[in-house]
């Protein structure tokens, strides 16, 4: 069983914990992207995965690309002579993230065609997963998310998409247009209150599991088979068919929330292709997202096989809700 994802990586430059960079400042680069935390965190827990995208042919391309691969990914990344790597600028506060600023316009990733795909390697895999962050990078990565669709659909390729909105890359009344189309295209989707909100035209409520069931059942009724709606400290809930399943969250100190979601993705997922029924994908993406929690960093904390069934929590199974 093989998951393929598609998406930019960029490399990742941190300030100091005071927040201020200086002459001579030391800033520790490393790596951050939804699609490849998605693929890390899978092929952590055991399931094969490939990683599509494009880098620019400089060090940080190369540093992308060898980190990605020493996490057992395959990587599937052409080289862009003419255009940089993104990257992106974490800026701390007492020790803590504070901002994230990203520098990805006209990076080699925001020049992906359908000429980049392996359509091989999707066709081989048994779940293709997407977000909305690549259709947010400009035309040529929104009509290769089209196409690689359109090749996981042809081939019986399970169609896993998380909305992944960011405003910063792009206004809502575009992003919803382009999200909902992409969100009924796929078989799971994966969104956020707020996201699911934008996708459905609704307002906002406060978040409980009351809300996000209701959501999960409305973005179900456009599309896709099952919908997930991530509500942070919360927990999760899914919808699939006729049936509504809750998970509550795993109680964690928060060191580092960003890419919690990505790796509840890569839980879940891999729960999906062993064949776990969906409350036990809710429960092993929850103790995933918690894992990741703990620690610094976008996937450094991604949990082994090993180290995820720790963080399950054994009291009772996520509630099931038919109606």
């Amino acid at each position: 069983m093989s998951v393929v994802t598609l998406g930019e990586t960029m490399a990742l430059l941190s300030t100091p914990d005071s927040g201020r960079v200086t002459g001579g400042s030391a800033l520790p680069v490393g790596i951050g992207g939804a699609e490849s935390n998605v693929a890390i965190g899978l092929a952590r827990l055991g399931v094969p995965s490939a990683w599509i995208s494009r880098v620019g042919d400089d060090a940080f391309g190369a540093l992308v690309t060898r980190e990605i691969r020493a996490e057992g990914v395959r990587v599937l990344a052409g080289r862009d002579p003419e255009a940089p790597t993104g990257l992106m600028l974490k800026e701390m506060r007492g020790g803590k993230p504070w901002r994230v600023r990203y520098y990805r316009r006209g990076s080699a990733a925001s020049r992906l065609s359908p000429s980049d795909i392996d359509a091989a390697a999707v066709a081989a895999a048994d779940v293709l997963h997407v977000s909305g962050i690549t259709a947010a990078l400009g035309p040529g990565p929104r009509e290769t998310l089209d196409h690689v669709i359109g090749v996981a659909r042809e081939a019986g390729t399970l169609v896993s998409f998380d909305v992944n909105y960011r405003a910063t890359l792009w206004p809502p009344e575009e992003a919803g247009l382009v999200l909902t189309r992409l969100a009924g295209a796929a078989d799971l989707v994966f969104a956020g209150p707020e996201e699911a909100a934008l996708l459905l035209g609704l307002p906002v409520g406060e978040v409980s599991f009351e809300l996000g069931e209701e959501l999960a059942r409305e973005l179900a009724g456009s599309g896709p088979r099952t919908a997930v709606v991530k509500l942070g400290a919360l927990g999760a809930v899914a919808v699939d068919g006729d049936s509504a399943h809750r998970a509550e969250a795993v109680p964690v100190t928060v060191v580092d929330p960003v890419g919690a979601g990505d790796a509840f993705v890569a839980g879940y997922l891999s729960g999906l292709v062993a064949g776990e029924p969906v409350p036990g994908c809710l429960r092993l993406g929850n103790a995933a997202g918690a894992a990741v929690c703990r620690v610094p960093g976008d996937w450094e904390g991604l949990p082994t096989r090993e180290e995820l069934r720790a963080e399950e929590p054994a009291a009772e199974e996520p509630v099931e809700v038919v109606r």
